[in-house]
């Protein structure tokens, strides 16, 4: 077997309920969720397990909320003495990425996840940012015409670039949406506009950034004792002061999923393990090279078939 890497979601994984009965059945996994609670000094376990959905999906309530069901979930899944070679996670996912690699503790981790998740709101008023995912048109002419549309003035730019034809748009309303026309004259298949509160890793999320710096001065930042794989440059990361640096440019830059798993398969990855709520990370895997083993984690049930499947493979 080749090495292994776990991958952590970013927003848009989370669903109410995520992580329940894992917490119901184990005191370490409960405990994550009490540490949660205690560190942010509201009831976030109770929005995750109870809802609803709405209030959940907020930013400022998603991040933190995905954060530690991850890590939750990983504490859980660890039982199995399964150890990565490399960790990565998408977005918000990074942050989980860097507490499984001891870059900072859980509770500094949900309080800096919740801390971006308000600076990312305030950022850009409501209404007047948006996100589009782009199908089926390739990054450099897709780049072409959000520049083009950019230099119009209306600010628009690639913000994930997450497999092979599928593509994150980020910027003002009237950027994205002259973009997404264009993109479509371009050759797109399809242009989908997401439902989110502001148009994250954009030039616009800059004052985010500014506020943010303030937060991880506050916090202790390690270095890395796992490789992480950085959004922003697709290269592994482990020294603190680079984290920190990587962490604010994070916000106003694009997310190169697709590099960043071809970088790890390049470093002899054969096994993706996701970790958390739901499969997106799967799913994106699959269409960025076929030949890799992907598996996802998400509960006591998933932690025994893939442990049992990893198992067979490794005699």
């Amino acid at each position: 077997m080749g090495k292994i890497a776990f991958l952590f979601p970013g927003q848009g994984s989370q669903i109410v309920g995520m992580g329940k009965s894992l917490a119901e059945m184990d005191e370490t996994v409960k405990s994550i969720f009490d540490k949660a609670d205690d560190r942010l000094k509201f009831p976030l376990s109770a929005l995750i397990f109870e809802g609803p959905q709405e209030e959940l999906t907020l930013t400022t309530n998603a991040q933190p909320a995905l954060l530690t069901t991850s890590i939750a979930i990983l504490e859980y899944f660890k039982q199995s003495g399964i150890q990565p070679d490399y960790v990565a996670g998408h977005s918000l996912g990074e942050y989980t990425a860097l507490v499984a690699a001891g870059a900072f503790s859980f509770e500094d981790g949900v309080y800096a996840v919740r801390k971006r998740g308000e600076f990312m709101e305030e950022a850009v008023p409501n209404g007047e940012g948006s996100m589009a995912a782009v199908l089926g048109l390739d990054r450099d002419n897709l780049a072409g015409v959000t520049s083009e549309i950019t230099n119009e003035g209306h600010p628009v730019q690639l913000a994930n670039l997450n497999c092979p034809g599928q593509i994150v748009i980020s910027g003002s309303k009237k950027g994205v949406e002259f973009a997404s026309v264009k993109a479509k004259e371009a050759g797109a298949k399809r242009v989908m506009p997401l439902v989110v509160s502001g148009p994250f890793h954009s030039e616009l999320m800059k004052p985010a950034a500014e506020k943010f710096k303030g937060i991880l001065n506050e916090i202790s930042v390690n270095d890395a004792n796992i490789p992480v794989i950085a959004n922003v440059s697709a290269t592994e990361m482990s020294s603190s002061a680079e984290i920190k640096s990587r962490l604010i440019e994070q916000l106003y830059s694009p997310v190169l999923w697709e590099d960043s798993i071809q970088k790890m398969i390049s470093l002899g990855v054969d096994t993706f393990i996701e970790i958390g709520p739901g499969k997106v990370l799967s799913g994106l895997v699959k269409k960025i090279d076929k030949k890799v083993r992907i598996y996802a984690v998400s509960d006591k049930e998933t932690c025994i078939e893939v442990t049992e499947s990893l198992k067979e493979e490794s005699q």
